[in-house]
């Protein structure tokens, strides 16, 4: 049959499968819709910032890596502080703002990408080294990476303060401020590389070491890390916002559900799922490097000199070895070894996508190999072979000579593992054996260019008896009464806190925004974090978007030979032709290409290089890097065409978002895409090139799904794009009178996993109703009666495993699925969410969804729609974290899938999502004062390169309770600790999960109070770190995704777990914690300027009502909604100049815009709330809300501060948690 193009679609009965050879064919395609052109016959089925107060001047025995001490010209010169309190290190790690402007270099466009060219043949130099290799005095600095044992506490109720492990949002060490100067010699002026940033810096996750299970010994027994072994709910302290001076970065917890790794006695479940059940040992503690913070923690120092002859062996040693690295650019990742933990939490069937590591794979694969995450077994410390080569790798280096015996662990003098070169170095002459370890810590054969390191002796009486012992306190320990202190919410934005390294060291480190840790002084031992019950672990954001970054186009990616570590800002230059990995301290040769520096155009400079001069980099990938070709990117979209779907009217506003931004989509002109519309059958659309109009295929057997013309289906978008645009065009109307209210969502998703199978891509969804035909039918599970429950929440967890095992399958064969959810009923999104969280996709929720009656969901579609699909996008892409060794990794949160042990295998990467990852301490680091974390993230681009976004991290060492305190990233705590919980409400009851979360602050304040704070007082004391802990925990029990007594939708709840365990920090805090600003009195006093716009900058409000006057106007961002509550009271002048009204009475009841007036009220208002707008993943709807009115009920339910019926108070939270301390 045909008809007219636009047509309606056929009736169910008309659409009946075509006869093949004059019989009948079960399943086949039915005749092709009218005005679509002639229906091809079905074939067979186929088959196919600033410094917190707390910091001091920086001791002068810290060194700096080398090539690491000068100021380059895309950095912010760091500002000296007071010496306010001991044992702060002066300067801080500024990031520019959106108001100021960092320098360029000549030749250098703003916001594009940096691009260093292949390096061109170097000279082969012998004898002495040309130009000037000047390296800066290193100290052994070690990568933060302690990891945080599982808390045993999220397995039951609590009884007994848990411990857990509180953020603080100024990282301070407790150093000493008045510290003499270390006499060491340094380089003055070392070009630093010309690389521009982004206006807010991102840093990278650190990578982390991570070993297999082959190359490691054994998982030691777990200790129990719980409270005398009592099961308490989940207790970490949310991270402290750091003073309003500091630079403002955040980061995103990873979305997806699942459980906690706890350290409990047991071992955990094998049941259904393998994947997550096995643990990846860490290798035994190697030579760690004893450093300053080391000596100092000891009240008498002791003269500690070398060996003569310790003997070096060129394996993997635990530790890192240097501080913070630059921004690099992006570098290939790398798979992540993580430890699973023992627990309760573990015997949940199936893969989770934040559980313990997982080693079952849909699909064959050897991206671990590929990205070199397997090591070779490791060299006993009797062993005197080298040590053999890993499984394939992309960028192998100059094989290391036969090392000597290792002796057994000894205490290593100061300084080793960091030796760098003198300034006089440059007239020294190479080794001819440099490829050769030498004998000693020191290498003696090198004794001419090694940094001469002096004695503990000579070290104290040059730092004139420093000792953390100081009388003056750290600003982020001062203690806080919180039940007297009424005003503890700052007034500007809480900042990340800076970690406490010296001043080369901060400038070099990874922007908070992409890289951030929960501690930013990390305990010796695991012990010591035991005590503090503080939560350990890291937020990443690693593809956030960066206006610039620093990509290199080289033919070496220049890599440690044994634990795969990208050369990064903290490894030392032993001389110019090897380096010294600062996380295994291997000694690696320097290839010959990276003698040249393609900045400079000089050679012999491998310390100036961009890959050592910036934490955040990109490398381009060789093929060595590839499983196969790079793929075009495929973008296929499923569209539910139901009654119900057609009445919604979504299906117009995504077409002409479609035709709008068709040109925008990212990809090359290999791009192709392909559309699937369904109901209670599913059709296909023929697109080929050299056809007149849409061809419609449909398949009416949803029982065996098959493609009817596989080759015709997915379409070049350049070649078809006028049968594209005509098909989008005639959508909308197409289904305008079906009467099909039936939905098979399962059979269609099994039909877009064959069709994209042999390329893999994107699959965008859009669903509005349960799915009730087929495979993965739902039905109905909420009760409505149930929504104010108090007690159970029940179905938060998924029905079937339907959508989950063809979520793995389609990430087997790198297919994503994205979630459009339009629904104004139940739809099971406990189940559908499935399928975007194993599949490393995304959801979108548009609850009551309706183009007419609900417009501001619609616009919100819209907008949402032209970030989507205008955003860059990652395909084939795998991530791993390396850390220093010690510390291990054990669950992950997020949406992907654990593919092995370590890797994560993330089919698509997109810039808004945000990940997870809980540490623990495998081993002491006492012999380092410095630990680093590498994040590797290898994909391939949508123009078809296969790319390494590399981002390392490097915090310090301590070894007193209170620098742990010190060093609480509050905000980084609470975002862990969200997620977290959201996998303690599923796996157990939400009933727990908000105990546990209770407990987190009632544990960590009272060991805070029974072993840092000697105040007898009546209050609740906290440090100023953890003030706004107990604050933030009150306002994440209010969040829908954990509330309880107030009226939640299943859904609503559902989605907002999604959303906690996939958003980046920085706009997960505003979920959680939303900011309130007064706007009717807004002036240009302390405003910014952004793009030739003045932006006023309010001071924030405590969210309370007792903030609000009848007389004002305020503003409330939630993150994905805005409010502005407009006062009875307020004054006429701005009602007019701002909303357009001439009085309060005159204000509509449904407003969501602001009109654009030409009044100096309107510009600053709509200024202010465009900036906060911009660069969210979700567009904000805006929701004007009078006094009085029926709506306001939403909006006082975000001011967490006040009583509600079935929630306390911040006073009354503040004297529950009080009255658990005491008992």
């Amino acid at each position: 049959m045909s008809a007219p193009a636009g047509s309606p679609h056929p009736a169910a009965s008309a659409r009946i499968p075509p006869k093949l050879g004059g019989a009948a064919a079960p399943g086949a395609a039915a005749p092709a819709v009218p005005g679509l052109g002639p229906h091809q016959q079905n074939g067979p089925a186929q088959n196919q910032m600033q410094v917190p107060s707390g910091y001091g001047l920086h001791p002068q025995n810290y060194i700096a890596p080398s090539g690491h001490y000068s100021q380059g010209p895309g950095k912010m010169t760091s500002l000296p502080l007071d010496s306010q309190c001991a044992g702060y290190y002066s300067g801080l790690y500024t990031i520019p703002t959106q108001n100021v402007l960092t320098p360029n270099t000549a030749s250098q466009q703003p916001g594009a990408q940096q691009v260093y060219g292949r390096v061109p043949p170097a000279p082969h130099v012998v004898g002495s080294t040309p130009g000037s290799f000047q390296g800066a005095a290193s100290s052994a600095s070690h990568l933060h990476t302690s990891a945080s044992q599982p808390y045993s506490s999220f397995v039951n109720h609590y009884s007994s303060p848990a411990m857990y492990s509180a953020n603080s949002s100024v990282a301070s060490q407790g150093f000493p401020s008045t510290c003499g100067h270390y006499a060491l010699s340094t380089v003055s002026n070392a070009t630093y590389p010309s690389v521009s940033y982004p206006s807010l810096p991102a840093g990278d996750p650190y990578g982390q070491q991570i070993f297999t299970s082959q190359n490691a010994p054994p998982v030691r027994p777990t200790r129990d890390h719980s409270f005398s072994g009592q099961n308490t709910a989940i207790s970490h302290p949310s991270p402290l916002p750091p003073p309003p001076s500091q630079p403002y970065h955040q980061q995103q917890n990873l979305s997806g559900y699942n459980t906690f790794s706890w350290s409990t006695s047991g071992l955990p479940s094998t049941q259904d799922n393998p994947v997550r059940n096995h643990t990846s040992p860490t290798a035994a503690n190697n030579n760690l490097t004893n450093t300053v913070a080391d000596s100092l923690s000891c009240s008498v120092m002791q003269n500690v000199q070398p060996p003569k002859s310790s003997p070096v062996v060129s394996t993997v040693l635990s530790g890192a070895s240097s501080a913070r690295t630059p921004p690099a650019a992006n570098r290939p990742i790398e798979p992540v070894a993580s430890v699973t933990q023992p627990s309760e939490l573990l015997q949940q069937k199936g893969v989770d996508s934040s559980s313990t590591t997982s080693s079952a794979s849909p699909m064959p694969n050897s991206y671990d190999a590929l990205e070199g995450g397997s090591y070779p077994d490791m060299l006993s410390s009797s062993a005197s072979s080298p040590a053999p080569d890993p499984a394939p790798e992309a960028d192998p280096a100059p094989a290391p000579a036969p090392a000597a015996p290792q002796p057994s662990k000894t205490a290593k003098p100061f300084g080793y593992g960091y030796p760098t070169l003198q300034p006089g170095y440059q007239n020294a002459t190479a080794p001819l054996n440099s490829g050769v370890p030498p004998s000693g810590p020191v290498y003696s054969g090198l004794q001419q260019y090694a940094q001469q390191y002096p004695g503990m002796n000579q070290l104290s009486s040059s730092l004139g008896g420093l000792s953390l012992q100081s009388s003056t306190q750290p600003e982020s320990l001062r203690p806080v009464n919180l039940t007297q202190e009424r005003n503890i919410l700052p007034m500007t934005p809480v900042w990340a806190p800076v970690p406490n390294l010296n001043l080369d060291l901060k400038k070099l480190n990874c922007s908070p925004d992409s890289f951030r840790c929960t501690l930013t002084n990390i305990p010796q031992t695991q012990a010591l974090l035991n005590k503090a019950k503080l939560p350990l672990g890291l937020l990443l954001h690693p593809f956030r978007d960066l206006t610039q970054l620093p990509v290199i186009t080289s033919n070496t990616i220049v890599r440690c030979r044994s634990c795969r570590t990208y050369i990064n800002p903290f490894v030392s230059f032993i001389d110019q032709r090897r380096w010294k990995c600062n996380l295994c301290y291997r000694v690696n040769d320097v290839p010959e290409e990276f003698m040249y520096n393609p900045l400079t155009r000089s050679y012999g400079e491998p310390h100036k290089r961009p890959e050592v001069q910036n934490s955040t980099v990109e490398f381009i990938a060789s093929s060595d890097y590839m499983l196969r070709p790079p793929q075009p990117a495929v973008y296929l979209f499923v569209l539910d065409v139901s009654h119900n779907a057609v009445e919604a009217g979504y299906l117009t506003i995504l077409c002409q978002s479609l035709l709008e931004n068709l040109d925008k989509l990212p990809g090359d002109s290999r791009t192709r895409i392909g559309f699937m519309t369904f109901d209670s059958t599913i059709h296909f659309y023929n697109l080929q090139e050299g056809l007149s109009q849409p061809q419609m295929l449909i398949v009416s057997d949803i029982d065996d799904v098959f493609l009817p013309t596989p080759d015709s289906l997915l379409v070049n978008l350049y070649e078809s794009k006028e049968l594209i645009k005509d098909l989008l065009n005639a959508l909308p109307n197409m289904f305008i009178n079906t009467r099909e209210t039936h939905s098979a969502l399962g059979p269609a998703l099994q039909a877009a996993f064959k069709l994209m199978s042999p390329t893999g891509g994107r699959v965008s969804v859009f669903q509005t109703q349960l799915p009730s035909l087929g495979a993965g039918l739902l039905q109905s599970r909420e009760d409505p009666n149930q929504r104010s429950s108090t007690k159970v929440v029940q179905h938060l967890g998924p029905a079937t495993d339907f959508y989950k095992k063809l979520a793995l399958d389609c990430s087997g064969q790198q297919t994503a699925v994205d979630l459009f959810l339009l629904s104004s009923q139940y739809s099971d999104l406990a189940s559908l969410a499935c399928m975007s969280k194993y599949s490393a996709g995304c959801i979108y929720y548009y609850p009551s969804f309706h183009c007419t009656h609900n417009p501001s969901q619609a616009e919100k579609l819209q907008k949402d729609l032209k970030r989507y699909l205008t955003r860059k996008i990652g395909f084939e892409a795998v991530m791993r974290i390396r850390c220093t060794k010690g510390l291990s990794m054990h669950t992950f949160h997020g949406n992907f899938f654990v593919r092995s042990t370590d890797l994560l295998s993330l089919a698509n990467i997109n810039p808004d999502a945000g990940f997870a990852v809980q540490l623990s301490i495998e081993e002491s680091l006492t012999d380092t004062s410095l630990v680093c974390f590498q994040t590797a993230l290898l994909y391939t681009s949508s123009k078809g390169e296969r790319r390494i976004r590399v981002h390392t991290l490097c915090l310090p060492v301590v070894s007193s309770l209170a620098d742990v305190y010190a060093g609480v990233d509050v905000q980084a705590a609470i975002c862990l600790l969200a997620n977290m919980a959201v996998d303690r409400s599923i796996s157990s009851s939400l009933s727990d999960a908000r105990d546990a979360l209770v407990n987190a602050v009632v544990d960590s304040l009272s060991a805070y109070g029974s072993t840092v704070s000697n105040l007898q007082h009546s209050g609740l004391i906290a440090p100023t770190s953890l003030k706004l802990f107990p604050l933030y925990v009150l306002a994440l029990l209010k969040q829908k995704a954990f509330r309880t007594g107030t009226s939640t939708r299943l859904d609503d709840r559902v989605y907002a777990m999604c959303q906690i365990k996939c958003q980046p920090l920085v706009h997960l805090m505003k979920m959680i914690h939303p900011n309130l600003y007064r706007i009717d009195r807004l002036t240009d006093e302390g405003a910014i300027h952004v793009n030739d716009r003045v932006v006023p900058q309010p001071p924030l409000q405590k969210l309370s009502a007792e903030k609000l006057t009848r007389e004002g106007a305020f503003l409330m961002d939630c993150g994905s909604v805005f409010y502005i509550w407009i006062g009875k009271g307020c004054d006429n002048n701005f009602i007019e100049d701002v909303l357009g009204y001439p009085n309060f009475a005159s204000i509509p009841q449904k407003m969501t815009h602001l009109p654009e007036l030409d009044t100096l009220s309107s510009e600053r208002a709509r200024s202010f709330i465009t900036w906060l707008r911009d660069n969210r993943p979700l567009s904000p709807i805006l929701h004007v809300v009078k006094d009085e009115s029926p709506a306001k009920t939403e909006f006082f339910q975000h001011l967490i501060e006040d009583r509600t019926e079935a929630a306390f108070s911040y006073y009354e939270f503040l004297l529950h948690v009080q009255q658990q301390i005491c008992k």
